[in-house]
């Protein structure tokens, strides 16, 4: 008997094979950075004033600048009103293009709009007037879209670990492609909304079935630098996306170009495999055998003859109670819960900042962007530490304030990475979906509270998010220091490795004693056959 493990030592652990749908299914990161953080952009609240038709009306015929017209509806002064306007009867003012000195001292709410300085570019805030008392609309983009992370977390983690990671793969792409285009021309913020929901839906299950498939079919020597690499090509979209922000001036055909993707991705489903993993987990060794005899075949490899495949022990179908009725398996999922939802405040709040913090978005977020493709580590500490020496530099040393933030989301986004692939090493095959799926839900969660967090506190002092940021990071690092070393240890197959990780290093380190003999003889046949 020989367990899959044995098996794909044979077929390659990172051959040609996985190259190939390994560099495929990296092109899904690319996109999410767009569905995550794509408010920052889409969502752009520009400065803003009230809207005065007379004052328009003036302005178009006197050749008056924005600002010139502005200061007839926001008088004088350093402080902006971008929610009152001054009232002025134009029936007893003198019609003419000369500078007007008006005694300005009455105001009152917008009743006619806002006009916005935006330089003819349109987010989905000044084409549907979010702002003011509609200002809480914002918020509800992020979150909603959050809510679609969670809903999918569930949804497609019992729907991957029931159907397969590649069945969950063509239909979430098929959701994706449909919810993002519609959302495109949505015709009001109720709809755009609800379409924001289910494409997150979507896009947040195949992302987490396609993460697990990876770490499947590769060797535990290289299961780290798949689950990083793929991650990291999140940092990637986060480059391209303010580029894209930046050339694609409406909100709408922004949104377009963050679906197209989806759309080709359907086709990769025709060109990927299952999991060996987890077919067999569900009592399916020969559709298994099948499978990777044929990545062996792509890989050059030849398998040696099993006359049978281990079958996975207990139960193949996953529940919730897995991941808490025994001991080590609670620790792992709470701890892992927590670092999830910090990782989420803290990357999302970091990365809406920007659009709040002043100076130049697309070059801010840019900057922003190639510092997380540095490499990767545990580091909430360094995330923690850095939130809160930002909130104290005072705001007129902007690029120092700058550069210190960068490196609290350099550092967040390392943990980021770690949080990802450690959940997918802490549980066993045929719950492992789930468990991903579940612990991230409260990424899902901390994305929801996020922009309420950062908008809601940034209206009272500007840098107050950054230390409530900074207080759970340090505590999410202390946390991660209670979870085992994962590091060139294979992945677990049922509860009992979870629970007696001693007797599963055991028999590790027995099956490479025996593995030895096996590769030599494998090695000198190949010298011979070569001869």
């Amino acid at each position: 008997m020989a367990t899959f493990d044995d098996l794909l030592e044979e077929a390659g652990t990172f051959g040609r094979c996985q190259k190939r749908v390994f560099a495929m299914l990296c092109l899904l990161s690319l996109p999410l950075s767009g569905v995550y953080v794509g408010i920052v952009f889409q969502g752009f609240t520009p400065d803003h004033w009230c809207r005065d038709p007379a004052v328009v009306e003036r302005r178009q015929a006197c050749g008056w600048s924005l600002t010139e017209g502005r200061r007839l509806t926001e008088g004088l002064g350093n402080r902006s009103k971008s929610c009152e306007r001054y009232e002025v009867d134009w029936n007893k003012t003198t019609l003419s293009c000369d500078p007007l000195h008006l005694n300005l001292s009455k105001a009152t709410p917008c009743k006619d709009g806002w006009e916005y300085d935006y330089d003819g570019r349109k987010s989905f805030v000044t084409e549907f007037d979010l702002v003011c008392s509609d200002s809480w609309y914002v918020d509800m983009y992020q979150a909603f879209v959050n809510v679609g992370f969670l809903a999918g977390s569930f949804a497609f983690g019992f729907f991957a670990d029931r159907f397969g990671r590649r069945m969950s793969f063509l239909v979430s792409n098929l959701l994706n492609a449909v919810a993002g285009m519609v959302l495109a021309f949505a015709p009001n913020v109720i709809s755009i909304l609800m379409l924001r929901a289910v494409f997150g839906i979507g896009v947040k299950g195949g992302w987490m079935s396609t993460y697990v498939l990876l770490t499947e079919i590769v060797g535990v020597d290289y299961r780290r630098m798949v689950g990083i690499l793929y991650q990291m090509f999140l940092s990637v979209g986060n480059i391209i996306l303010p580029l894209l922000a930046f050339y694609i001036t409406d909100w709408r055909w922004l949104q377009v170009a963050i679906t197209a993707p989806y759309i080709l991705f359907i086709s990769f489903y025709w060109f990927i495999p299952e999991s060996p993993r987890w077919l067999i987990s569900q009592n399916n060794s020969a559709k298994a055998m099948e499978i990777t005899e044929a990545i062996a075949k792509e890989n050059k490899r030849k398998l040696s003859h099993f006359e049978k495949l281990t079958e996975e022990e207990g139960d193949s179908s996953a529940s919730l109670m897995d991941l808490i009725r025994t001991p080590n398996m609670r620790k792992h999922t709470l701890i892992l819960m927590f670092n999830w939802f910090t990782s989420a405040v803290v990357y999302q709040g970091l990365i809406m900042r920007v659009g709040i913090a002043g100076g130049n978005v697309y070059i801010d977020f840019l900057i922003s962007g190639l510092v997380e493709r540095i490499p990767f580590a545990s580091a909430n500490i360094v995330a923690g530490a850095a939130c809160l020496i930002t909130a104290m530099i005072p705001d007129s040393m902007f690029w120092f304030k700058t550069v210190v933030a960068c490196i609290g989301r350099l550092g967040i986004t390392m943990a980021y990475e770690m949080v990802v692939f450690v959940n997918t090493e802490l549980y066993p095959t045929f719950v492992r979906n789930l468990g991903v799926s579940v612990c991230s839900t409260l990424c899902d969660i901390g994305g929801i509270v996020a922009p309420f967090l950062l908008y809601r506190l940034a209206a009272i002092w500007l840098d107050l998010p950054l230390i409530l940021f900074g207080v759970v990071a340090f505590i999410a690092g202390g946390l991660v220091l209670l979870l085992p070393e994962t590091k060139g240890v294979p992945l677990p197959e049922t509860i009992d490795d979870i629970e007696f990780p001693n007797k599963k290093k055991t028999d590790v380190t027995e099956n490479q004693q025996l593995k030895k003999p096996l590769k030599s003889d494998l090695t000198n046949n190949k010298d011979s056959t070569t001869v």
